[in-house]
């Protein structure tokens, strides 16, 4: 992201017909989906993704994300510069005698995603969201997050084989640290003889969201895809981790949700605590969805929000709209930095969270059996009268 004035000002170009920036649109297009990999310095062109669609009928298609775009050459009224726009097509197929088309649609509802065109009786054209099973920039992203991951992974474990016990040094070495550092203070700390069960579940959690972070800050591919930013993906491990919680969840984890030790009156004829409980099976992992998505986001926002002041103020003159580009310059490095530090952060805090809800749900109880206990008074007087003070 750091080089993204170079990058916005292609989208600025995008919108000079109607000579305004348009920044709410701007960095929801940076932040949000696509169907092509944006090239860093030439925004109209796309490293094309496979689209995979299922039409009305059933017909699976499989085709290039370049075939629903082309570059237009238009030269702008204002300035007398020939701009490139990318701007949609129909994509055709001549399939068993019947014609399909598809495009990028611009309707509210379906708004540049891969639509179907289907043409009524009366020349009136219908849109069909078709089943979508496309490799979009998120999805090309995570197989990058994934593949990245399990090479350092594997690099680690190839060291320890060939070497034994020998320290690892350099990379490899601050990996292992990382490793120690998650597993034994913040794992097994926390769930004791279950660390070994549990732990290569939040490890994979740890580095997962970390590597996603930290490839986010990058603009130029493979990096620049906004994964934690994406609320489907960070319910995705939120639900992973209630899945987990949930099915290890011993009697006593239950038994607190359904019978909790709380006065009667609260439990019946009125199941107040049991709603209580149950509702917050449900808010623990949607905290953590939320959290880890809003945080994100957040800094990618303001690392745009800071470059695009550059373009708002440029329209004071060179002398303000110079102050503008070294002071956004400035503040967009120093908020890098500090990304950079909250994407540790923040999947150090779900690796955390999600180890103390199912440390809480796989935590064993001492069993008593009040029914033959006695009063502390009476052992103690018992254990006093056996005494010969003789």
């Amino acid at each position: 992201m750091l080089f993204n004035p170079l990058s916005l000002y292609a989208s600025e170009e995008e919108l000079s017909k109607e000579d305004k920036l348009d920044v709410k649109e701007l960095i929801f297009e940076h932040l949000g989906d696509g169907y092509g990999w944006e090239v860093p310095f030439a925004h109209v062109y796309r490293i094309p993704l496979p689209v995979i669609v299922r039409a009305e009928d059933g017909k699976w298609f499989c085709f290039s994300s370049s075939d629903l775009t082309e570059i237009h050459s238009i030269e702008n009224s204002r300035t007398g510069k020939v701009e490139n726009h990318l701007v949609p097509i129909v994509k055709t197929f001549d399939k068993d005698g019947r014609k399909y088309e598809f495009t990028l649609s611009h309707s509210k509802d379906n708004k540049d995603k891969v639509v179907q065109l289907i043409p009524g009786e009366d020349g009136k054209v219908t849109e069909y969201r078709p089943l979508d099973f496309s490799i979009t920039k998120n999805v090309a992203a995570l197989f990058i997050t994934a593949i990245l991951l399990i090479t350092i992974v594997m690099a680690l474990v190839r060291f320890y084989k060939n070497n034994g016990f020998k320290a690892p040094r350099k990379g490899l070495g601050f990996f292992e640290m990382i490793v120690s550092f998650v597993y034994y203070d913040t794992i097994k700390s926390t769930l004791g003889e279950n660390a070994r069960k549990f732990g290569p579940y939040l490890l994979t959690c740890f580095f997962f969201i970390l590597t996603m972070n930290l490839v986010g800050l990058i603009v130029i591919f493979p990096g620049g895809a906004n994964l934690t930013g994406n609320i489907a993906v960070t319910l995705v491990l939120a639900v992973m981790t209630f899945i987990v919680t949930n099915i290890f969840g011993n009697k006593h984890y239950w038994k607190e949700i359904f019978w909790s030790d709380v006065p009667i009156w609260l439990k019946c004829p009125l199941p107040i605590m049991q709603f209580i409980e149950i509702f917050g099976i449900f808010t623990k992992p949607a905290a953590l969805c939320v959290r880890l998505f809003a945080n994100m986001m957040g800094g990618h926002i303001i690392v745009i929000t800071l470059t695009v002041l550059i373009f708002i103020f440029a329209a004071f003159g060179k002398f303000v709209a110079g102050g503008a580009t070294v002071i956004s310059v400035l503040f967009s490095v120093f908020m890098l930095a500090l990304d950079v530090l909250v994407s540790f952060i923040q999947a150090y805090v779900f690796t955390l969270l999600s180890t103390l809800f199912i440390g809480m749900a796989v935590e064993k109880h001492d069993e008593h059996d009040h029914k033959d206990a006695k009063p502390e008074e009476e052992r103690l007087a018992k254990v006093a009268s056996s005494i010969d003070f003789e």
